[in-house]
């Protein structure tokens, strides 16, 4: 296993999680008192999983049918237009 990679890929993941809609809505299910937050945890968890499962799957079929280079075009232009998108709507407001 390459260590170098392992590390790589969970930096980033990790930092791209932090503070996202998903965290807050996962904050939002532990603030009430009346639920179990080792259920919220575990169904937080769990659905994290598979949608990198769906990832990781997706990738791997799109990579046979697009080569690597153009994917990474491809999730740099996604990311920057997220970005400008994401500037035009806090502007506006």
């Amino acid at each position: 296993m390459d260590n170098k990679f392992f590390f790589a890929v969970f930096a980033t993941v990790f930092i791209a999680e932090l503070g996202d809609k998903t965290q807050l809505a996962t904050m939002l299910f532990a603030a009430d008192k009346n639920i179990s937050k080792f259920m919220i945890f575990l169904a937080s968890f769990l659905a994290l999983i598979f949608t990198s499962a769906i990832g990781v799957i997706a990738g791997g079929i799109i990579s046979q049918y697009v080569c690597e280079k153009h994917l990474h075009y491809l999730a740099g232009f996604g990311f920057i237009a997220i970005g400008i998108w994401t500037l035009i709507r806090a502007c506006g407001n």
